[in-house]
């Protein structure tokens, strides 16, 4: 059955042990798992990645349904699950399983995929979707993690917290906690403290790149995949920071397109845009028309699962992109 992120609470009144979590708010995952499970469980937590369950799936039946009067309750995590685990699941529905519960978290599912199907179809377990978080539930966030440490922030500080979490909670978190300590020493929080203090200080080339990418500056660009040594993992930070400015500047030249005035449109957006951009993103909107953001966008998802296949050369990638698509 389905249960969406927001209707949690009915996990309470439902006997289930098995739950499916996909979607690419690895943020949402964590925050379900910790209050709706760990959170008071005095069990054993194991944690398996899918490969490991499948090179050894008899020996992983075997353990579920041998009993012990020693054995404490379990709860299992099952990470980057695929189609792949269906005909596991399948079996389970066949087996009494109790006293285990299991959580299986994976990426993007289809519609056609047969794992989220079965845990739609069937009464005995949850499927739970969780979408990447927008400018209203980051906000949403925020406002509750003030409220819970009595802390004030002002508007410009929210914003650019919102804008540089690149869409994902577990950045803000990190972020929203490391303010938190500042804030024992020092009361009143500024623009300067969050850029020096947060990771927004380290990563402000990756945003300096996808901004200029995006405005086509080559020279820019190049500078700055020559000073910097960037890792696999900023890779996936880069095509994501890309893609979200480019889904930004869709809307932006959408709303231009209908007859508004840029200026108008800038003062207006939501989330509102950080003054020190408007210059950057009026350059940019007359360099892009709807279809070609379009086409872009597209495109970096291409490159994103290029990237997520072979990693070794996700660094060329990256940079054959954003120095040739000028």
């Amino acid at each position: 059955m389905i249960i969406k992120s927001f209707e949690l609470d009915k996990l309470n009144l439902i006997k289930s042990n098995l739950h499916l979590i996909y979607g690419n708010n690895e943020g949402i995952k964590e925050d379900i798992i910790n209050k709706y499970y760990l959170n008071n469980f005095d069990g054993d937590v194991l944690k398996y990645e899918e490969q490991e369950i499948l090179s050894n799936k008899d020996e992983f039946i075997s353990s579920l349904l041998t009993k012990s009067l020693f054995d404490n309750k379990k709860l299992i995590i099952i990470s980057r699950a695929t189609d792949k685990l269906f005909v596991l699941f399948s079996e389970f529905l066949e087996r009494e399983i109790s006293d285990i519960q299991i959580i299986i978290k994976s990426s993007t599912l289809e519609k056609k995929s047969k794992l989220r199907s079965i845990f739609e179809k069937e009464k005995q377990m949850i499927c739970t979707p969780v979408y990447e978080d927008d400018t209203r539930s980051l906000n949403f966030y925020i406002q509750n993690f003030l409220r819970e440490k009595k802390l004030n922030l002002s508007q410009e500080i929210k914003n650019l917290l919102i804008e540089r979490s690149k869409g994902d909670r577990i950045n803000l978190k990190n972020e929203l906690s490391k303010l938190k300590n500042l804030s024992i020493s020092k009361k009143t929080l500024d623009v300067e403290d969050v850029i020096k203090l947060s990771n927004i200080a380290e990563n402000y080339t990756v945003f300096e790149l996808s901004d200029n990418y995006l405005a086509k500056n080559s020279k820019k660009v190049s500078n700055i995949l020559n000073e910097n040594n960037y890792s696999s993992e900023d890779c996936i930070l880069i095509i994501r920071t890309i893609l979200n400015k480019s889904k930004r500047l869709l809307k932006i030249r959408t709303e231009i397109d209908n007859n508004k005035n840029i200026d108008q449109v800038l003062s207006n957006f939501k989330p509102p845009i950080f003054w020190k951009e408007k210059d950057i993103i009026k350059k940019q909107v007359k360099l892009w028309s709807s279809k070609e953001i379009k086409e872009l966008i597209f495109k970096i998802n291409s490159l994103e699962i290029s990237v997520k296949k072979n990693s070794i050369n996700s660094i060329l990638f990256v940079s054959d992109f954003v120095s040739s698509y000028q």
